[in-house]
């Protein structure tokens, strides 16, 4: 299966991953588990790793600082995994309700899921041991649950592959972040970006840290003075999507009907980007306690 299926599969489905996290239930269910924004995320999602040091979950996630892992997971440990996953199925469950409407009967929910499970049964877990978690890890009843943990595994078996490209890269975990941010020479590249100042918030990352990984990237010619992709940190970056692309199409090679799939899930992500809990998207009127 082509690398241009496996681009087009993350840029469709990733929405519907990342409404677990963002979403106007999340901070009410984190609190009711005693957990804070980041005993939250980092405890729901590295929850399939079991009781580990946090320095293995610090390794999976890579570009967060380590205190920073340290705090969430020593809180998810503390209140036990399973409490952290519920807080996020909980607030995840009411998100999509939200966003699917009528669409969380749809028989087209199975379908999806169907053919997902099959490529993730398939596909080779070697060097991936964040998707490897996910992938033997319970699912859920629901169909639209279920969904989400398959894009879910999806997600992480793209991850694991980028992971291993930006190591071989001989990149930093913050140059990685600041050659993600920086502008690329070719508008046409689509890329999903958060800004300097949400990076560093969310993965703990000081501006001395960024500015001292900016320096080092300019040293190595892949930006220059203002900032930006030079010719070299444009080919450089291009390089490592294209091998990412290259390593989730494992996965994807085993999905029946991809394409179809892939067609099928679009209406539902739509209605996730729709409902407007997702930053960037559409404000909701009226925001639920």
């Amino acid at each position: 299966m082509s690398s241009e299926l496996a681009r087009a599969a993350y840029e469709t489905l990733e929405p519907y991953h990342v409404l677990a996290y963002f979403n106007p239930y999340a901070g009410a269910a984190a609190r009711r588990a005693g957990l804070d924004e980041l005993g939250l995320y980092v405890g729901a999602r590295g929850a399939p790793l079991g009781r580990c040091p946090s320095a293995v979950v610090t390794a999976t996630f890579a570009n967060f600082t380590p205190a920073y892992v340290h705090h969430g997971w020593s809180q998810a440990l503390s209140v036990g995994l399973p409490a952290a996953e519920a807080a996020r199925t909980e607030a995840l469950d009411h998100a999509l309700r939200d966003a699917l409407g009528e669409r969380i009967d749809a028989a087209e929910l199975r379908t999806i899921v169907g053919a997902l499970r099959v490529g993730i049964v398939e596909a080779p877990y070697a060097g991936r041991p964040l998707a490897a978690a996910w992938a033997a890890h319970p699912w859920p009843d629901e169909p639209h649950l279920q969904l989400w943990h398959a894009i879910s595994v999806v997600r992480e078996h793209r991850g694991d592959g980028h992971l291993a490209a930006l190591t071989l890269a001989g990149l930093t975990p913050v140059e990685t972040l600041v050659l993600h941010e920086a502008p690329h020479p070719n508008p046409a590249v689509r890329r999903r970006t958060m800004g300097k100042k949400g990076l560093l918030r969310t993965r703990g990352w000081t501006e001395d840290d960024w500015d001292a990984a900016s320096e080092s990237l300019r040293e190595k010619g892949i930006l220059d003075a203002e900032g930006a992709m030079t010719a070299a940190g444009s080919g450089l970056y291009d390089r490592l999507e294209a091998q990412t692309d290259a390593a989730a199409a494992t996965l994807w090679a085993a999905v029946p009907e991809a394409d179809e799939t892939l067609r099928l899930a679009r209406p539902f992500v739509k209605a996730v980007i729709d409902i407007g809990y997702l930053p960037g998207t559409k404000p909701r009127a009226t925001t639920p306690d």
